[in-house]
């Protein structure tokens, strides 16, 4: 089941919502302190509906997480319950948590890499559990956090099952980090401004998912999967474009998505995306595209080895390097992530110290072509299929340009100039709007706003429902992560 489905929006999503108030409505109604209500009741109904969202599409992998949050648990108690082996508590979990990923990840990826060098190995055929990536990251976050004494070690099994499973977040992040949210499993609330922000923050995500993401699928796959044997110059680059578009519309929406529907219960789950393709640098770029996977890198991987202080180059490879694999077993993703830990390696003696003196629109050119030409690794795990697309994208076609290009651009004009408008601070731009027209009224704009977002919000969901029915490319990209 992902966001973007029917049956989500107006089955799951709808009774989720009337059991869930029903359970804060008991939950306060039994307890003594009204001001800081019991989240029991509530906190159950989120863990079984997160349980049969992800139980949706992989019930038996529904067991293999239910036991993952139970090693966890007693991990991080035997943590805090005896000091002197703490550190080895710590490295037991993680280790058995990394042993998870490679097993249902990486396993065949390693049994295919030893016979391409000789070896004689079975590769065994074993399905990735939808999210496994997202929810183990965040299990080594709780572990780390508990060690570190930034988050208390979770006394409630059934809190922490529901850290883990909370369906909002999943099967394709954000990464929430525990000691975000720790505070709030027990003690939230959803004011009246967290609903109104969240079904809108909701209702964009879902906008950028179904209308933009979803169209620009359609071009993608029409030049990069159906034409790659034909591929012309032209088609290269608009093919390879139109996914820079749909990979940014289709996890920046869901992290849009996953955002709004925590905001609606009380979770306050940090920002994953700002706005990257206005970038002026790899370094930039990369401060703004999936921000809970970068600062994870960041705080559990490149500082422990050192950071800056010590063997600089060698933490950004091997930070990169963990980056491309963690997006998949298939060594065009290892490729990927060299070859921005390459690029973000010589900005920092090159273009970064010299940044101020450069015209940003060279540095914002430069910057997305380079990004572009990463999606190209990104997007094929098959080698001749990547050496055809870079072979045609560099004049090495027989056809510089076709009639099928053509169709793409003007066929798909406007969609084209949304997708522009949009990567860019559209919202933040057009929310003070209404209080600069009215500077000294307050109440003026707050009431403009509201009628503009309540207008937006229904266009989008009756245009989502409309493109949504009969539609059969519905899937997020980065729940096979």
């Amino acid at each position: 089941m992902v966001f973007s489905d029917l049956f989500f929006l107006f089955v799951f999503l709808p009774a989720f919502i009337i059991l869930y108030r029903i359970a804060s409505s008991i939950d306060i109604r039994r307890s003594l302190d009204r001001l800081n209500p019991s989240h029991v009741w509530r906190n159950s109904v989120l863990v079984v509906f997160s349980l049969l969202f992800y139980a949706w599409g992989e019930p038996v992998y529904v067991l293999l997480m239910i036991v993952t949050v139970l090693l966890n648990y007693l991990t991080a108690l035997w943590m805090v319950r005896s000091m002197s082996t703490r550190k080895i508590a710590l490295i037991t979990g993680i280790v058995a948590n990394l042993l998870i990923l490679c097993s249902f990840k990486y396993l065949g990826f390693f049994a295919r890499t030893l016979n391409s060098v000789g070896f004689d190995i079975s590769v065994p055929e074993i399905g990735l559990p939808i999210g496994i990536s997202f929810y183990i990251f965040q299990s080594v976050s709780y572990l780390v956090d508990v060690y570190r004494s930034d988050a208390p070690a979770q006394r409630r099994y059934a809190d922490l099952l529901l850290y883990i499973s909370m369906f909002p977040q999943l099967i394709a992040g954000p990464i929430v980090r525990y000691d975000t949210i720790a505070r709030e499993i027990n003690s939230r609330k959803a004011t009246a401004d967290d609903i109104y922000d969240g079904v809108f923050r909701f209702l964009i995500g879902l906008g950028k998912k179904v209308i933009l993401a979803n169209q620009f699928s359609e071009i993608s796959d029409r030049f990069l999967a159906d034409g790659i044997g034909s591929l012309s110059t032209g088609g290269a680059w608009v093919g390879i474009i139109a996914f820079t578009f749909q990979i940014y519309f289709d996890f920046s929406g869901y992290s849009d998505m996953a955002i709004g529907i925590g905001r609606c219960i009380g979770f306050h789950f940090k920002e994953n995306f700002d706005h990257p393709y206005c970038c002026n640098s790899i370094t930039d770029f990369w401060r703004r595209w999936h921000m809970s996977l970068g600062s994870f890198f960041r705080d559990y991987v490149y500082i422990p080895l050192g950071g800056n202080r010590r063997r600089q180059w060698l933490n950004i490879l091997i930070v990169w390097f963990l980056t491309g694999m963690w997006h998949g077993a298939s060594w065009n993703f290892i490729i990927w992530g060299l070859y921005f830990g390459l690029i973000i390696m010589v900005e920092k003696f090159t273009i970064i110290p010299w940044q101020s003196r450069i015209p940003r629109p060279l540095l914002h050119i430069y910057a997305l072509v380079i990004v572009v030409l990463g999606w190209g690794i990104f997007y094929f795990e098959d080698f001749d299929s990547l050496t055809t697309f870079f072979k045609a994208a560099f004049g090495g076609s027989e056809y510089p340009t076709d009639f099928t290009v053509e169709g793409a651009i003007f066929d798909n004009f406007w969609l084209w100039m949304t997708a522009i408008l949009f990567c860019m601070p559209v919202r933040r731009w057009a929310s003070a709007i209404p209080y600069k027209l009215v500077p000294s009224h307050q109440g003026f704009g707050d009431s403009i706003t509201l009628v503009s977002r309540i207008a937006v919000g229904v266009i989008i969901l009756i245009l989502s429902v409309a493109l949504l029915i009969g539609a059969t490319n519905n899937a997020f990209l980065y729940t096979r992560f």
